[in-house]
């Protein structure tokens, strides 16, 4: 690989991405482009420029991207239902796409030849990223810091930050790392590494403790057009603000909460610990009103899917033709997901209490156990004996 002339760093502002602008300009003597991506994280960005530049960056971008992230990140993977491994909302995973296209649309707009990130190279994070920007520039370099250096510890890294004048946030070190966006809030690292360890109460930020939360039920009311939720109580909302106030109601009960191990794209296992409220609401009313309002077939066509579209998102093929067929597959059964979903929220527990939908499938004329005329009784000795002979005569073989 050539050397790099210039390079977009997805910066944050904090330690690693520091020290990692001071780094690209010693190893590499490029420029290096920083660009933050507001995503609903919760943190003041207000200085975030003007750090960067002052550690070295020669141009710096921080752009507010929380709807583009809800409309065309987020709301899609909702509308699949996805979960990874059954548990996970996938808020960590969602967001690099969207990151990864920003640092390639920025390098085509400033010339530059680059790319680079403070993931891991033991983390998920760096296969998302890099998947994703070679999808969109098949030609882009990446540099991956944390592959290359010899910076091996938190103390390493400050030390070459003072070496260097970079600022270090005088800060208690919390024994997790934290990552957020407007989706969710996670953890790992840390104390968390043993999977035995309780999470610390101090360590939720957007939710309080099932205990805490009010000893009466909030009722709300999340309104869905074509898979979207839209509207809660009636009142319309842009996807970005529908989820923060979803997040600010569900927080309240102590919803969202999830620690699991699970099984990392890179070959190992890792503990996490996740805080998703308004997510857990949303996916809990989606799955309600497709119930409602799909065929039976489409909807276990997409319950047996789920799994894989869950997969690709997590293991970073966002852009991939396989999630992009999925996704075609997905829209297409959600044209009729239209409809409300009345429910509970209480003590960390979502309840659904109530749907309606112009677009039902559901006949109360056809499911009732009074007496109808559309449906004959009759008609199930013959349904049952047909699906019933492969058994039989399986069962019948056997004494030959």
């Amino acid at each position: 690989m050539s050397k790099p002339t210039k390079v977009v760093l997805a910066y944050s502002g904090g330690l690693d991405t520091s020290v990692i602008v001071r780094w690209l300009i010693e190893t590499y003597g490029c420029e290096v482009v920083c660009f933050t991506a507001d995503l609903g994280q919760g943190e003041d960005l207000s200085g975030v420029r003007d750090k960067a530049l002052a550690t070295g960056a020669t141009e710096a971008f921080v752009e507010d991207l929380r709807e583009e992230f809800v409309a065309d990140y987020v709301q899609p993977m909702m509308r699949a239902g996805a979960l990874y491994e059954g548990v996970y909302l996938l808020g960590t995973s969602i967001a690099r796409p969207l990151i990864s296209k920003r640092m390639v649309e920025i390098a085509r707009q400033t010339g530059a030849d680059a790319i680079a990130h403070g993931a891991t190279g033991k983390g998920n994070d760096q296969v998302r990223f890099e998947l994703a920007a070679y999808a969109l520039a098949p030609q882009i370099q990446i540099v991956a810091p944390w592959r290359e250096w010899d910076l091996a510890s938190r103390e390493q890294l400050i030390a070459y930050a003072k070496r260097h004048g970079i600022p270090v946030p005088v800060t208690p070190k919390k024994p997790w790392s934290s990552d957020g966006n407007l989706l969710h809030l996670s953890f790992e690292g840390g104390i968390l590494e043993d999977p035995w360890a309780a999470p610390e109460a101090e360590m939720f930020e957007r939710t309080v403790s099932p205990q805490a939360a009010p000893d009466a039920v909030t009722e709300l009311t999340l309104t869905f057009e074509r898979g979207n939720p839209v509207a809660i109580d009636g009142e319309p909302l842009s996807p970005a603000a529908l989820l923060t106030r979803l997040n600010e109601v569900a927080g309240a009960n102590g919803i969202g909460r999830v620690d699991l191990v699970e099984n990392r794209y890179v070959g190992m296992k890792s503990r996490g610990v996740y805080e998703t409220p308004g997510g857990t609401v949303w996916h809990v009313a989606h799955q309600t009103m497709q119930s409602l309002t799909v065929d039976r077939e489409a909807y276990h066509l997409l319950l047996d899917l789920m799994p894989r579209y869950a997969r690709l998102v997590y293991n970073g093929y966002w852009f991939a033709p396989e999630r992009e067929a999925l996704q075609a597959l997905v829209d297409r059964v959600a044209e009729r997901v239209s409809g409300e979903v009345r429910l509970h929220l209480y003590k960390g527990n979502v309840t659904v209490v109530g749907r309606r939908s112009p677009h039902t499938l559901y006949s109360q004329e056809v499911a009732t156990f009074e007496e109808d005329t559309v449906y004959d009784q009759a008609d199930a000795e013959g349904f049952i004996k047909l699906n019933a002979l492969r058994l039989r005569i399986r069962e019948m073989g056997k004494g030959e």
